[in-house]
C-alpha cells in the first residue's frame, strides 16, 4: 500500500549508526548509498529510505526534495 507521508518521513529521517550517524538520509553521500546498494540495504524503514535516497541521487532527481525539505524540516537547513 502506498504511504503518502513516505517522503515527508524520508527528509525528516536520520541514520541513526555509523560513520554518518545522526546526518539527514538526504545529505548522504552516492558513494554510501552506492555501498548498501551492493552489500544490501538494511531491513525495514531505513532500508526502504536508503534504497529511496539511492534511486533519487542515481536518476539526479534530488530536486523533487528540495520543496518537501523546506516545508517539512523543523530546523530548516540540513546538515552537510
Amino acid at each position: 500500500m502506498y504511504d503518502s507521508t513516505f517522503l515527508i518521513k524520508l527528509v525528516q529521517a536520520k541514520m541513526p549508526f555509523g560513520q554518518y550517524k545522526d546526518r539527514y538520509i538526504t545529505s548522504l553521500p552516492v558513494h554510501y548509498l552506492e555501498w548498501f546498494s551492493r552489500q544490501g540495504f538494511p531491513k525495514g524503514q531505513l532500508g526502504q529510505y536508503l534504497a529511496t535516497m539511492f534511486e533519487i541521487k542515481t536518476n539526479g532527481l534530488d530536486d523533487i526534495l528540495k520543496p518537501i525539505i523546506r516545508e517539512h524540516r523543523n530546523f530548516g537547513m540540513e546538515r552537510r
